[in-house]
Parts: structure tokens; sequence; C-alpha cells
């Protein structure tokens, strides 16, 4: 049960994702450039703070 009710959020996604991206390109394009710098700012936040904790935490 769970199984389906996986797949059909995936599937949900995907026709949400491709109706934004058909509908509006410049405004897709946007929530990507979000996501991508969203998870450039995690990792440099993990590289800080692996470098803090190998410095010893100073």
């Amino acid at each position: 049960m769970a199984v389906n009710a996986k797949k059909v959020a995936v599937y949900v996604l995907v026709v949400f994702a491709l109706y934004v991206i058909i509908t509006d390109p410049a405004k897709a394009a946007d929530y990507v450039q979000i996501g991508f710098q969203g998870i450039s700012d995690a990792a440099s936040a993990v590289g800080d703070f692996m470098t803090w904790a190998a410095n010893g935490g100073k």
C-alpha cells in the first residue's frame, strides 16, 4: 500500500514539474536556480563546520 502511495506522489510531482516548465519556463528556471543555491549554501556550511572541527573547534 505504501509503495502505491509513493508511486502516486512521484507521478504527481513529475506532472506538476512538467506543468510549471511548460507554462512558465522562466519561473521554472528560477526554481532550479534557487534549489541549486540552497544546495551550494548547505555544502558550504558543511565545509565550514568540518574546517572548524578539524581546527579543534577554535
